[in-house]
């Protein structure tokens, strides 16, 4: 977890950059809103994998890995390729927290200046 200060600079940095919007201290203490960049592609189907345990987890429409497998050929990928870049973890709920129609993710970055790439 991120130092209280560390948190606060980073949400400034956001803030600043228009990526974040603070939400109301009082009904949300320490929540803001990032929306989708509209020049944003959503993702690019042929590259984008479901992994699970059961290829039915997947859903009729997604390509499938298995987990293992998948593992095995990102490694081999990625090796190497963060060294010495900072990683953000953001964490972000579509819908109010608490709801029954929110949904609760978590994005990993390398850029201060993200924009939430949530849905499909």
């Amino acid at each position: 977890m991120a130092r209280p200060d560390e948190y606060d600079l980073l949400a400034q940095v956001l803030i600043d950059a228009g990526t974040f919007e603070r939400l109301s201290e009082a009904k949300r203490p320490n929540s803001y809103l990032a929306l989708s960049d509209p020049a944003d592609v959503a993702r690019v189907e042929d590259r984008t994998f479901i992994c699970s345990q059961r290829e039915a987890d997947a859903g009729p429409t997604n390509n499938w890995r298995d987990p293992a497998e998948m593992r095995e050929v990102l490694g081999g990928l990625f090796k190497g390729s963060m060294r010495g870049r900072t990683m953000y973890v953001v964490p972000f709920s579509m819908g109010p927290l608490g709801s029954p129609i929110s949904y609760i993710g978590v994005q990993l970055t390398d850029s201060r200046t993200w924009r939430c790439r949530c849905g499909s």
